[in-house]
């Protein structure tokens, strides 16, 4: 058999097939534009998410027999808002998971409903991605869309919507509205309340390998999963399902990602508390800016090759890179502050430039890493920006710990091995490790040295951003 992963992604789709072991047969992508109609604003057209799906299941199942498909399941893009009519036509485009447009919205939540209401409550506190704080901004500012709003789901719940006629989530998306209480994994009616949503109008919540029914579409008969948010798929696809393991993402976001056995409620509430895909849970630090820092500098700025960068390390450069480049979530919660280069001199070279965006998203990493309630000794990292083999050498160094680079579409295959659980034909995700990379003693002292004069540099940029928007 057969069994498709759709990864939903910020700035295209990615469609897998694999066979029954795990196996990939075929990837395709297609891209689609992301909008910034103001300043702090990210939206999409969730109609080109679905006109990406059409297009790339045609090429993808092209010479395939499709009736040896067995199960197809989404992995998606997490906490973006997607509001339907009572005919499921869409309301408003969406609003991503990296749109902070609702800094009012989220210290409303923080502050007046209070952190330890919503910590009790859902596990978590608000940041600007999260989804509540989206309901909140348009209830608020569009009222005429909330009240023609019928139903209200996530990025890849459209998908399944479209893919089945089924109105279904699964736990770990749903772990990130800041309306799901994910230790006991199901809407909180509390939030509910709070936010004017009543249950009619949210999914009904599988996990994420549950059928939620099937597809006849694209000349399928074929279960559909239930999915699964981007990470926690992204967590299954590398093999990072049991408690004490580690997972480093560095795409257009960064995530470092810890399986739990059971639900945690953290002390430091920067780090999330969400259910994974297994059936269990696991803690998650996110950077709103990661190996997209790397593109923007490279593609935009310097108008240079990738390969121009894989050169020698050379930490002592003295040049510091602040990767808020959309705001920052972990640790700092502020969506308002933006990214800076510092430490810039006559002799600051464009190599020294490329190296210390590589070296401030792996500070900031550290920074996730530093909340996390055990010592992390070694790690899996996958996504674009492992593709880097300076890179790698620069974050085993900022980081002190070995890495193994993993040789895989993350998402997509974890929501292959998703649909294939739907189907009743499960199968383990062994990765492929492309490379291992140990941490340098002598370089690792000299980045725990610039380290801590990195973290002085957010409270100046903090001081500076509030000044402007007062």
């Amino acid at each position: 058999m057969y069994y498709i992963g759709i990864d939903l992604g910020t700035s295209a789709i990615k469609l897998m097939l694999t066979d029954g072991t795990g196996r990939t047969i075929r990837t395709v992508s297609e891209s689609y534009p992301i909008s910034y109609p103001h300043p702090h604003w990210s939206e999409q057209s969730p109609e080109d998410w679905w006109t990406g799906v059409e297009t790339g299941m045609a090429r993808l199942l092209t010479g395939v027999d499709r009736e040896q498909v067995g199960g197809v399941a989404v992995a998606g893009q997490m906490h973006g808002l997607v509001m339907l009519d009572e005919n499921d036509r869409v309301l408003r485009p969406a609003i991503l998971w990296n749109d902070t447009r609702t800094e009012a919205e989220t210290r409303y939540l923080n502050e007046e409903i209070g952190r330890e209401t919503l910590h009790g409550r859902t596990g978590n506190i608000a940041f600007a991605g999260f989804t509540a704080p989206k309901v909140l901004w348009v209830r608020r500012h569009e009222p005429e869309v909330f009240a023609r709003c019928a139903r209200i789901c996530l990025p890849k719940d459209y998908i399944n919507l479209k893919l089945t006629g089924v109105f279904a989530t699964d736990v770990s998306d749903a772990s990130g509205t800041l309306y799901f209480d994910v230790e006991n994994r199901r809407w909180s009616p509390e939030m509910l309340a709070l936010l004017g949503i009543d249950e009619s109008m949210l999914p009904t919540v599988y996990e994420s390998g549950e059928a939620i029914g099937r597809t006849t579409l694209f000349g399928l008969d074929a279960a559909v999963a239930a999915g699964a948010g981007d990470n926690a798929a992204a967590a299954v696809g590398t093999g990072t399902v049991t408690s004490g393991l580690c997972n480093v993402s560095l795409g257009t976001s960064g995530t470092v990602f810890l399986p739990t056995d059971g639900f945690v409620r953290t002390s430091n509430p920067a780090l999330h508390s969400f259910c994974h895909a297994n059936g269990h849970w696991h803690l998650m630090g996110c950077i709103l800016t990661a190996a997209s820092a790397n593109k923007w500098l490279t593609e935009e700025i310097l108008r240079a090759d990738y390969g121009e960068w894989e050169t020698a390390v050379r930490p002592e450069n003295g040049v510091y890179f602040m990767p808020y480049l959309s705001g920052e979530r972990c640790p700092h919660n502020d969506g308002d502050v933006r990214g800076a280069f510092l430490g810039l001199t006559h002799s600051t070279t464009r190599l020294d430039l490329a190296h210390a965006v590589m070296e401030g998203v792996s500070f900031a990493i550290r920074d996730c890493l530093s909340l996390c309630p055990e010592p992390v000794r070694t790690a899996t990292v996958c996504g674009g920006g492992a593709k880097s083999r300076v890179w790698m050498r620069i974050l085993a160094d900022v980081l002190g710990v070995g890495l193994q680079v993993i040789e895989t579409e993350g998402p997509a295959l974890g929501a292959a091995a998703l649909a294939a659980e739907a189907a009743g034909e499960p199968f383990t995700v062994t990765p492929t490790v492309r490379d291992t990379v140990a941490p340098d003693p002598a370089r690792t002292a000299v980045y725990d040295r610039k380290y801590r004069k990195y973290q002085t540099l957010y409270p100046m940029l903090k001081a500076f951003y509030k000044e402007e928007h007062s």
